[in-house]
């Protein structure tokens, strides 16, 4: 079968590869895998900033696809993988052992995949192969962030940093969902057109010195704030979270932070809250939520499995918008 996998000293460390197709140990599934999404974990894990890297392993965390061997209640199904791996008992973190398909276990990015039937959620039928393989890794981390972390629900002003990321553009659409009021910030004033076209009720520049003041302005402060940058830019939001709010921290791409006003965090009551992934009740609550919902994601572009190369450059263009998908078969 063919496979994109993790290998040494060549462009973005990945190849595309004939490999063995896996062996089906009894009451495991084998899945026909028809399309994986890509996620920032990927690159990351291409250049090297990952833990727990190591060479041959097929990549990927988010893939859908066709049962084709296994128990027979699971045989023919249209299946969502669920990426996440010993998750463990506490529904509130996960163990020591978690790991998220792609590293160090092979991944979605492959023409089969074996997994435990308790991996496996039905696909809803209103998706297609393309659209389901976008929420797994993404749209769990938005609908823990959201929902166990934010406690978002109608009528909370929700401002979703960094739209255009595969969790900011889920947590925009499952807080329109529960009719929250929702915000967003972007570097590019045409994907703060985007967001606003899909559901949000504005967006800032976060790169202009006053973002802070047009934010007060427009929507003089926020219950809860959905992040993922950390770094310098809580100070800024310590400016427009509400008296008792929430900052829902869920990526570092920002680096650490040099300092923020400590005393507001105190003073007004606000929360900081760390969040990643998501247990497997959630998991399942999440694939629900988007059928009941009938939540789709944007899907920036789709790329053959043959032109893999350009689909993790697109990914990491800045201007790309959405889901970048990989047609495995």
């Amino acid at each position: 079968m063919k496979a994109i996998k993790l290998v040494g000293d060549r462009d973005l460390h990945i190849e595309l590869l004939d490999v063995d197709k896996p062996e089906v140990r009894n009451g495991q599934c084998l899945v026909r895998i028809k399309a994986a999404s890509l996620n920032r974990r990927d690159f990351w894990i291409t250049v090297g900033k990952y833990p727990k890297i190591k060479e041959e392993v097929i990549l990927g965390s988010d893939g859908s696809g066709e049962v084709i061997e296994g128990p027979e209640e699971w045989k023919g199904k249209e299946v969502i993988i669920n990426p996440n791996v010993n998750w463990g008992d506490n529904p509130m973190a996960q163990s020591r052992d978690y790991e998220i398909l792609g590293m160090p276990k092979n991944g979605t990015l492959a023409e089969y995949l074996v997994v435990d039937p308790d991996r496996l959620v039905e696909k809803p039928d209103f998706l297609s192969f393309s659209q389901a393989a976008c929420f797994p890794l993404a749209g769990l981390t938005a609908y823990r962030a959201c929902f166990l972390k934010g406690e978002v629900k109608e009528g909370t002003k929700v401002l979703v940093t960094g739209i255009g990321g595969g969790v900011a553009q889920f947590a925009l659409a499952f807080c329109k969902a529960v009719k929250a009021e929702v915000y967003v910030t972007s570097s590019s004033k045409n994907k703060i057109s985007d967001a606003v076209s899909a559901g949000a009720r504005g967006g800032f520049n976060y790169k202009k010195e006053d973002w802070v003041k047009t934010a007060k302005r427009e929507a003089e402060a926020f219950d809860v704030i959905i992040d993922s940058s950390g770094g310098n830019m809580v100070d800024q939001y310590l400016k427009v979270i509400k008296p008792g709010g929430k900052i829902v921290i869920y990526g570092a791409s920002g680096g650490r932070a040099e300092a923020f006003d400590l005393p507001r965090v105190f003073w007004q009551q606000v929360s900081i809250i760390g969040t990643s992934m998501g247990n497997d009740v959630e998991f399942a609550e999440m694939v629900a939520f988007i059928d009941k919902f009938k939540i789709k994601p944007i899907i920036d572009k789709e790329f053959p499995m043959e032109k893999y190369m350009d689909a993790f450059r697109r990914f990491v263009d800045k201007d790309h918008y959405g889901k970048v998908v990989i047609i495995t078969s």
